[in-house]
């Protein structure tokens, strides 16, 4: 049987929402410890779990088909692949910061200064765009530690809660970049391959959907159910079901997770009772 190959991180942030996406969509995979290639046992797709920043590269090369990374590796690596979707998770920025003793104002300040950073081509374009002119130190592993230990004056690096920063005693001063997770691919991909690829993102929006979005259910007096039903519209519009008390009825919608506070003050304000909210596993508009 023909297979999908798609590369996720091996070992970092990103590697155990990667994993539980995939479990959402449905996908079993068999997973034994240290495994680098798993395959899953009931969709035509094979895991291989890589190095974050060797991802762009083998699926360049054609040694996947798609992976799921950080935006911020997406940028940096410059390879000659395709964002196919954004995931909405794992979102961070990647950030200038300098230790929390220094006085610092404004960007010019960090002309002629030494930043560490592991990110030296995105850093590199943000400096160029503000015209200024500073030491690149590019390293990998605890780039946090770089102004304690006298290697810089300043970092550049992913932050996520700003708890490293601060326990490391640095402070965020400029923002190069947003981040999150994003599924890319190769270019050059067989049809079939895009098949397969179409299906996986019904999956997965699918999931993103019902993430989003719960079901919520309330019992209102039938004179208001005009007026309740023009704020649940739903994915269509509200199921209205009789109650058994005489002039009440039970309406059921989706609501989007975000304005939910926002609709429960209005529908209480128009008589709404008993209301419950519950989690959407999944959602296919």
């Amino acid at each position: 049987m023909k297979r999908l190959r798609i590369a996720i991180q091996k070992s970092g942030r990103l590697t155990e929402a990667s994993k539980e996406l995939l479990k959402e969509c449905g996908i079993n995979i068999q997973n034994g410890k240290r495994q680098l290639l798993a395959p899953s046992t009931n969709f035509p797709l094979d895991i291989y779990y890589l190095r974050n920043g060797d991802i762009p590269q083998y699926i360049e090369d054609g040694v996947a088909d798609i992976g799921i990374l950080g935006e911020n590796v997406f940028v940096e690596k410059q390879a000659d692949i395709k964002i196919i979707k954004r995931l909405g998770f794992a979102k961070c920025r990647l950030s200038i910061a300098v230790p929390k003793s220094t006085k610092f104002s404004n960007l010019e300040q960090l002309n002629g200064q030494k930043i560490a950073t592991t990110y030296s081509t995105l850093l590199q374009q943000f400096l160029d765009k503000n015209k200024i002119e500073a030491e690149l130190h590019n390293i990998s592993g605890s780039v946090e530690i770089a102004p304690n230990i006298g290697l810089a004056d300043a970092i550049c690096d992913i932050v996520s809660s700003g708890s490293t920063l601060f326990s490391n005693g640095l402070k965020e001063v400029a923002t190069v970049m947003q981040s999150e997770a994003v599924l890319v691919a190769n270019k050059k991909l067989e049809p079939w391959k895009q098949g397969l690829i179409n299906k996986l993102l019904f999956r997965i929006d699918a999931v993103r959907n019902a993430q989003s979005n719960k079901y919520i259910l309330l019992n209102v007096p039938n004179e208001a159910i005009e007026e309740i039903s023009a704020i649940l519209p739903g994915i269509k519009s509200p199921t209205i079901l009789p109650l058994a008390k005489e002039g009440w009825s039970s309406l059921h919608s989706v609501v989007v997770e975000e304005q939910f506070w926002e609709i429960i003050d209005q529908l209480r304000d128009k008589g709404a009772e008993g209301i419950l909210v519950i989690p959407i596993e999944k959602m296919i508009a």
